[in-house]
């Protein structure tokens, strides 16, 4: 029978709806979405695979990853340098090389004493600190000096150089019964704390870097307040192996029997800083300039790693030019303990800070630290295939551009030396150019997408801009002191002029 005379007949409606749907079916096909993928074997915490589910990110099942290159790699421990080495441009990785240097006990110590000669008076939120063996003597001086001027006696704490959770941690009165342990560190014990009824407590805090070249750092809104389990009193001899008074640790004071867990933020044993911020205010205290104060202590304590980090991230990455998106990215712990003056003192940085979820005020914290941070890190289903595309142009503008002889202007008349310099010039110009761009559609996508976060790094305030790049630049020459001009003036010239531009 011919179609064309059909019992039913196709209007002309129906057969533009089909058409339409052809069309549709073969867009669709042709506009396949591509999945953000993540490979998570190095990590243990369900908290980060939820957050990476929430943020649309697709897991990577262990057998298929062999087969597919993730976009996103996380690592709760150090990764290693051949690690950053294999990174595609596309791809990012939760961890910065060097970052050891401000996150190994040992290394803070000797890294902060530098920059406190250097600036004593913007350097002086670590306590004093001893690096054992080779500091011993200096030590035991220093415990002499207050023996001899009759000044309170100091208690001192004793720590293993790279550990964690409150293990290996012994208090002394007395330096001299103090052994000068391998990879340890001694500190003068503050013994001042600001009290939350009657308990010592700390503060960590969430810190994401997510630039080194140049560096660009947030700071989290919001926090833990960990408080000891043992109400506080001075240390004396009698109560040195009291470690539930004396440490804040989690870790150390869950084994407590007096752990209170409770769902409100403002009660227990673990409690929220927005919290702890409100209960200051009402007491009177001035909460904004802790805060700023905080912010500092934090950009401070970055732009003394800064150098290290930016010289191993160009070795494990050259060629990729400055103003590039970072295939690195880290959420630091900063763990802060607060006088009774409300001063804050750093105690630590954690480079792998624990992302467990055993309370619901640590999902709730920490699960809006990790999706928040993922937001601002910005991966992209399609810098995939812009990177291929750069690559190609890259190559191609290789082959295009003169050689060195071909650039020598010592043949060149007059006019066209003239000419050569200009034209160097606007490619000059035009590449500086797009780097504003650059940053100016960074900047505007981070204000959006900001979260829970703030940016501290770089700051709006140009005055501030101009102390910390000061401060950058005496970390710059203490780093690698008269070899370091080259690399210092690259990464300086870039702050000065956003200070001019401001």
């Amino acid at each position: 029978m011919d179609e064309r005379f059909s019992v039913f007949p196709i209007t002309e409606e129906e057969e533009t709806q089909e058409r339409t749907s052809r069309q549709d079916s073969g867009s669709k096909k042709k506009k396949k979405k591509t999945c953000i993928t993540a490979n998570v074997t190095n990590c243990k915490y369900d908290l980060v695979r939820s957050s990476l589910e929430a943020v649309n990110i697709f897991i990577l099942k262990e057998e298929s990853i062999s087969l597919q290159a993730a976009y996103l790699f996380w690592f709760d421990s150090v990764v290693p340098m051949e690690k950053f080495q294999e990174m595609k441009a596309y791809q990012r990785i939760n961890h910065f090389p060097s970052m050891g240097e401000i996150c190994r006990k040992d290394y803070l110590a000797r890294n902060m004493a530098k920059m406190h000669r250097a600036r004593p008076t913007e350097f002086n939120f670590v306590p004093r600190s001893w690096i054992l063996p080779s500091e011993y003597n200096l030590l035991q001086v220093y415990a002499q000096d207050c023996r001899k001027k009759k000044r309170k006696f100091p208690t001192f704490i004793q720590k293993p150089a790279n550990g964690a959770m409150g293990n290996g941690i012994q208090l002394f009165r007395n330096a001299e019964k103090i052994q000068p342990c391998e990879q340890t560190i001694v500190q003068e014990y503050l013994d001042k704390p600001l009290l939350l009824d009657g308990y010592k407590i700390d503060l960590r805090l969430y810190c994401l870097v997510t630039h080194c070249d140049p560096l660009r750092a947030f700071l989290y809104k919001d926090g833990l307040v960990r408080l000891s389990t043992e109400k506080y009193v001075n240390p004396t001899e009698q109560n040195m192996d009291q470690m539930f008074m004396h440490l804040t640790n989690y870790s150390v004071n869950k084994q407590n029997e007096k752990f209170e867990r409770h769902s409100d933020y403002d009660r227990g044993s673990k409690r929220s800083i927005k919290s702890l911020l409100i209960y200051l205010k009402n007491s009177g205290y001035d909460t904004a300039t802790l805060w700023r104060n905080i912010c500092d202590l934090v950009v401070k304590t970055l732009i003394v790693v800064s150098p290290h980090i930016l010289h191993s991230y160009r070795m494990c990455r050259p060629g990729q030019a400055p103003h590039s998106d970072s295939v690195c990215f880290e959420i630091l712990g900063f763990d802060i303990f607060l006088d009774r003056k409300l001063k804050p003192w750093l105690l630590e940085v954690n480079r792998a800070p624990s992302f467990g979820g055993d309370e619901k005020i640590d999902r709730d914290i920490k699960g809006g630290v990790i999706r928040d941070a993922l937001r601002l890190v910005n991966i992209r289903a399609s810098d995939k295939k812009r990177n291929l595309a750069n690559q190609k142009a890259e190559a191609q503008r290789r082959l295009l551009r003169p050689s060195q002889s071909r650039l020598s202007t010592g043949n060149l008349s007059t006019s066209a030396q003239r000419r050569f310099i200009i034209n160097r010039r606007k490619e000059e110009l035009k590449e500086k150019l797009g780097w504003v761009r650059k940053e100016a559609a960074r900047e505007e996508y981070e204000d959006a997408n900001l979260g829970g976060y703030a940016r501290i790094f770089p700051c709006h305030d140009r005055t501030q801009r101009e102390r910390y790049t000061s401060l950058l630049s005496d970390a710059f020459q203490l780093f690698l002191q008269s070899k370091s001009a080259p690399f210092q003036k690259n990464i300086i010239d870039h702050y000065r002029a956003h200070n001019h531009c401001g």
